[in-house]
């Protein structure tokens, strides 16, 4: 990784977060190109190799993949074919959308979800249903006040992730229970039944950060 930036890796992590990704493409043919490139390494193909399956020179597929040149729909075809890949997936980095959404303090949604009981209160501080993604991301801000009685176990798809802010609970995930205060982070297959099953100090804050495959 280029630590021209003075930051160190992040430990015990797959990736580093802080590592600066390509940027969207502002040129198609480059785009294209990239996405070429980026396919064939897939497949564990040469230049020669993707040559041979497109009935294209080597030469031609180098100055594809490097942006020199535009190619036609017909060579793009040959490519998709011999990627197995559709044609519209070598310019998704063309002018590709990234979203954000900014939730200004006090302007989240409150909102209700199955199991919810009074005194526990939901805000919806966002929802990203990003087209180029594969999961849908939901982050909430849950409140649990003095009023509040027993919550019921939850379970649904995806992953969880709590992040407490404030007050103290025993939090329940399958068959164990975590103590979790200020500054405690769970992070769960949201498939085995959990929730909040003690309350130990009120009112009660946290960060709910719920991560699901969108809907086929």
């Amino acid at each position: 990784m280029d630590q021209s930036d003075g930051r160190e890796p992040v430990r015990g992590l797959s990736q580093d977060p802080h590592r600066l990704r390509d940027s969207t493409e502002k040129v198609l043919e480059v785009a294209i190109g990239r996405e070429v490139r980026a396919f064939r390494h897939q497949h564990g193909m040469t230049v020669a190799d993707l040559a041979a399956g497109t009935g294209l020179s080597s030469g031609m597929l180098s100055k594809i993949e490097n942006g020199n040149i535009s190619p036609s729909l017909t060579t793009l075809q040959a490519l998709a074919n011999a990627l197995s890949v559709p044609l519209t997936a070598f310019f998704r980095r063309f002018e590709e959308r990234r979203e954000a959404v900014h939730t200004r303090a006090g302007d989240g949604v409150e909102t209700e979800r199955a199991g919810t009981r009074a005194g526990h209160h939901y805000t919806l501080l966002g929802h990203l249903d990003a087209s180029s993604a594969d999961v849908i991301v939901e982050p909430y801000l849950i409140t649990l006040s003095e009023d509040s009685d027993r919550f019921p176990a939850f379970q649904h798809e995806g992953v969880e992730t709590i992040y407490m802010l404030e007050g103290v609970v025993e939090y329940r995930h399958g068959d164990a229970v975590y103590r979790l205060g200020p500054g405690d982070t769970l992070h769960f297959d949201a498939d085995a039944r959990h929730g909040p099953e003690t309350l130990l100090d009120l009112p009660a804050r946290y960060l709910s950060v719920i991560a699901y495959p969108r809907p086929s």
